[in-house]
């Protein structure tokens, strides 16, 4: 046979079903060019008479009228016949010719918008009915017979099938069709993967029987968390709504952190958080009113990690602001927009990484960890908690000040690496312990960081994301100067734990939630 590219096949009729009908005419006029027969229908024959095309109509095609308001129109044994039907084999060559059947070389076809529709409305028989049929179908024959038929799904194919019948003078390669067969059937199971989630969605099913995910590459990253390691940025979203404005390409390990950092960022309260990560930790966090003190309290909690850091806010930067991140080294700027001021002065440095994230927000998240043919799936751990989660069991009563800061500390603590200790005060970390296997090694982690950079000494409170196992941990963190903790309940000695917070005059609250992240 030779090589596979030798296998040519010549298109002469070609079928076309758009629900995108941008970019037509181009495509069209090399259609004509090679003398190539066109079958379409409704909409799609309509712009392509509009054109100024020739252009036969489906019905006309196969001798029977749609029905059924068109649900049935291409479903029809002509279309798939000569859609099927492999050229070399006899048997197919006579049912063909008996039933008085022609081939069709060219399906071109894109489906009803599913997924616009979904995001336009919540009516579920509109929806239904944006469920395309006839358009799977013929793509998933087209594929299937990729030897004979070239199937094209994708308004960016055009250029591509353009390039190649100018090249081969009408015909289609064996390697092309091969290359678009392998795209179309993607496109269908992704097509099928949103009608599968919507239903799930619908019918409030978390852990179906069969879980299938769907996403965009957005970009082929250089490697992977290492250089030998290989990755790619993918999005449930066609455009990625991580708008980058200045930088260097993103790496993996920017992505992840800038995932981490907008996370944090935006389970604060609107327009004040100020989150600053490192290999997916916070190292700083602030939700202080003035943006300008809520960064620099965030930098303040570990200015040396922050070096080559994430920083993310949830709020327009300005130049002032602008001005204080450019005297540290970072990797990256995330913010809910930024002024031109501050643009031009960030600018100045050619590496740094500007990313909007005012468009991000986020409804269902769910979180995924693979290795090999296994996977671990759960829900984000993103709790809407109150002061109502929070069980107050110390003699000593907190003062709203108090109360204030073990929720914005607990908040930051379920998004800090396990076992996590967090100290705050005024709406600031001031010493963040994270991913000890030891919790007693947390404390003395947090506690260092907040002797080494913190000048706060007053009214410092402590969030644990899982209870203390032994009285030593809170000890220590009293001994530091906590005044108030917040820890889950469950360990056999809370009794005791209690005991120590009265005798030493701590406030003592329980969660009724625990927040591990691994």
């Amino acid at each position: 046979m030779g090589n596979k590219t030798d296998i040519m096949r010549k298109i002469r009729s070609a079928l076309i079903s758009l629900s995108d009908k941008s970019n037509l005419k181009p495509l069209l006029k090399e259609l004509r060019r090679n003398n190539i027969k066109i079958i379409s229908s409704g909409g799609t024959f309509k712009a392509i008479k509009k054109l100024k095309f020739k252009c036969l109509d489906v019905s006309d095609f196969t001798g029977f009228k749609e029905i059924l308001n068109g649900r049935v129109k291409t479903l029809h044994p002509k279309i798939h016949a000569g859609i099927l039907n492999k050229r070399t084999n006899k048997s197919h060559f006579s049912d063909i010719k008996k039933n008085n059947f022609e081939n069709i070389d060219l399906v071109i076809v894109n489906f009803y918008p599913f997924e616009k529709t979904i995001e336009q409305t919540k009516n579920h028989s509109k929806i239904i009915e944006n469920i395309d049929v006839g358009g799977p179908t013929m793509v998933r024959a087209a594929a299937k017979n990729y030897n004979d038929v070239t199937v094209i799904t994708s308004t960016d194919q055009y250029s591509e099938l353009i390039n190649e019948l100018k090249k081969n003078k009408g015909s289609t390669s064996l390697k092309f069709r091969e290359k678009m067969s392998r795209l179309a059937f993607s496109e269908t199971a992704y097509y099928d993967a949103v009608i599968s989630n919507y239903f799930n969605k619908f019918n409030n099913i978390n852990f179906p029987k069969r879980k299938i995910l769907y996403t965009n590459l957005i970009e082929n990253l250089r490697y992977g968390e290492n250089p030998h390691q290989l990755g790619a940025f993918y999005s449930q979203s066609k455009k990625n709504k991580l708008e980058q404005i200045h930088g260097k390409t993103l790496s993996y390990n920017n992505y992840n952190d800038i995932l981490a950092a907008i996370t944090i960022s935006k389970s604060l309260p609107k327009n004040i958080g100020t989150v600053i990560v490192k290999h997916g930790n916070p190292c700083g966090v602030s939700a202080l009113k003035n943006n300008l003190d809520s960064y620099k309290s965030a930098l303040e909690t570990d200015p040396i990690s922050a070096f080559g850091g994430i920083v993310s806010c949830n709020y327009k930067v300005t130049q002032k602001l602008a001005l204080m991140l450019n005297k540290i080294f970072l990797e990256v700027v995330v913010a809910n927009g930024f002024d031109k001021k501050a643009l031009k002065i960030l600018k100045s440095k050619k590496n740094l990484r500007l990313i909007d994230s005012s468009k991000i927000s986020f409804s269902e998240v769910w979180k995924f960890n693979s290795l090999d043919n296994f996977t671990l799936m759960q829900s984000e751990d993103k709790k809407i908690f109150s002061k109502k989660d929070f069980r107050i069991v110390s003699k000593r009563q907190p003062s709203k000040s108090q109360l204030d800061n073990l929720m914005f500390a607990f908040n930051v603590c379920r998004y800090t690496k396990s076992n996590a200790i967090v100290l705050a005060s005024n709406k600031s970390t001031i010493g963040i312990g994270s991913g000890q296997p030891s919790r007693l090694d947390s404390c003395e982690i947090a506690i260092n960081k907040m002797n080494k950079f913190s000048k706060i000494k007053n009214e410092i409170v402590a969030a644990s994301d899982a209870f203390f196992p032994f009285v030593d941990g809170i000890e220590k963190l009293v001994q530091s100067g906590a005044s108030a903790i917040v820890q889950p309940a469950g360990s056999i000695r809370d009794k005791e734990i209690i005991k120590f917070a009265n005798e030493t005059n701590t406030v003592l609250v329980f969660s009724k939630t625990r927040h591990f992240r691994h």
